[in-house]
């Protein structure tokens, strides 16, 4: 099983999950040219893509769904409140409803050979969600978005063995930052994004000896920089774990605009 960042961050997002025999996108935000050359610089065809799922509709995620998906034919997952949404937005006017499967929270569905769970995410958009994908022998999530987290969140994503996991932004960078104060509360807001420090206490409970990958995505470009969130996240780790943590668990850092390196399983 594989599990590749093409772009993750508040500029664009577009995960890539493969196994044996399916190949998924989690999201579009970014041009259907650039996921193209992306997919293309490792051999992979967008035509063989067997399905985008859509988290949400904000532009960061869905910004390349329209063109990708028509002019490949791959089929659209979304929640009907996300479809509603995006079918209001410009540019998304000949989306091909054909195309388009309408999925809901907590309501697991195959593809190939995986097993898809979306889960309800808390995120100011229409109906949002996050994923886990199965395939038998192994289990991965994309998880971003989140304003905050609770025992369902944790019930959702446990068992991973990696996991591509929100750590937007450092609070103290936001709050003496240069937005205005209305998105500032917006981000901070239990429908916002999840900083740092809160991805670290994710991280702790979600933690068993199986899970093998972390890797740090969604990223603010100007209220986060990557040394920051992964030391602050691997504090929140050791501090709480201790030595428990194995010295083999992998923590990485998704790039915001370019390509990251592929999680094998």
């Amino acid at each position: 099983m594989e599990l590749w960042s093409i772009a993750s961050g508040s500029s664009g997002n577009c995960i890539y999950i493969a196994t044996g025999q399916t190949r998924l996108l989690v999201d579009a935000g970014i041009s259907a040219k650039r996921i193209e050359q992306a997919l293309s610089l490792r051999q992979i065809s967008a035509d063989s893509i067997d399905g985008i799922l859509l988290t949400h509709e904000h532009s960061d995620h869905v910004q390349g769904v329209s063109v990708l998906a028509r002019r490949h034919k791959i089929p659209v997952y979304t929640t009907q409140g996300t479809a509603d949404a995006i079918s209001g937005m410009r540019g998304m006017e000949k989306f091909p409803e054909g195309l388009v499967r309408i999925i809901a929270p907590d309501q697991e569905f195959a593809l190939g050979d995986t097993i898809i769970h979306p889960f309800a995410n808390y995120h100011d958009a229409a109906d949002p969600v996050c994923y886990t994908v199965r395939d038998g022998e192994h289990k991965v999530a994309v998880s971003t978005d989140m304003g905050h987290f609770d025992e369902y969140t944790i019930a959702s994503l446990a068992g991973c063995q990696a996991l591509l996991i929100e750590a937007n932004h450092d609070r103290h960078m936001l709050e003496v930052g240069p937005y205005p104060y209305s998105l500032k509360q917006r981000i901070l807001s239990d429908h916002g994004h999840l900083s740092n420090d809160h991805c670290g206490k994710l991280l702790c409970e979600l933690y068993h000896d199986d899970l093998q990958y972390i890797l740090l995505g969604h990223l603010s470009k100007e209220n986060n920089y990557p040394e920051l969130a992964y030391e602050t996240v691997k504090y929140e780790m050791k501090s709480e774990l201790g030595t428990s943590i194995r010295k083999d668990l992998r923590l990485g850092v998704a790039k915001r605009d370019m390509p990251s390196g592929c999680i094998v399983l």
